[in-house]
């Protein structure tokens, strides 16, 4: 087997967390698991949407702990492919810190890009917030630590 092409999350270079998994958001707006960034230089949030009856709005925010302490929304970056069953995304967008509504196609997806130098001092942990549609919208939140401080076999954990 040649060697690995870009990083192997399984492998320690990663750090993967299932931040919301697969839920109807209409059951009530979705935080995602507090992360903390402290141990890592970026996180790829990966938003996914199955059904979507209604649009929902997506912020970040930032806090002190992972309890929410001091919760500030940010801005952030994201590529948003709108299309159904799509897999290519569209320009890079650069989203306030109001955020952004979805689509209400189904079968779509939304990338969110998160560099920890972006965030203020001392707010080391971030969550992910997708307000409640209204209607039937199946929706996950899964997020990607990248860039590790320290390489180790496993990586260092980010939630609480």
């Amino acid at each position: 087997m040649s060697a690995a092409q870009g990083f192997s999350i399984g492998e320690g270079q990663g750090h993967f967390i299932n931040g919301v998994a697969p839920v109807d958001i209409d059951a009530g707006a979705q935080t995602s698991d507090a992360f903390k960034m402290a141990n890592y230089t970026h996180a790829t949030v990966i938003i996914s949407l199955g059904v979507t009856g209604a649009a929902s709005t997506v912020t970040v925010k930032e806090s002190t702990d992972a309890s929410g302490s001091g919760a500030t929304a940010i801005a952030f970056a994201y590529y948003a492919e709108e299309t159904a069953a799509g897999d290519t995304t569209g320009a890079r967008t650069a989203a306030t810190s109001s955020g952004f509504a979805t689509s209400t196609n189904d079968g779509i997806y939304y990338i969110l890009e998160i560099d920890a130098e972006d965030l203020s001092d001392g707010s080391e942990w971030v969550t992910v917030h997708m307000t409640d549609p209204g209607a039937a919208t199946f929706a996950s939140i899964g997020i990607i630590l990248s860039g590790a401080r320290y390489a180790e076999v496993e990586a260092p954990t980010a939630i609480a």
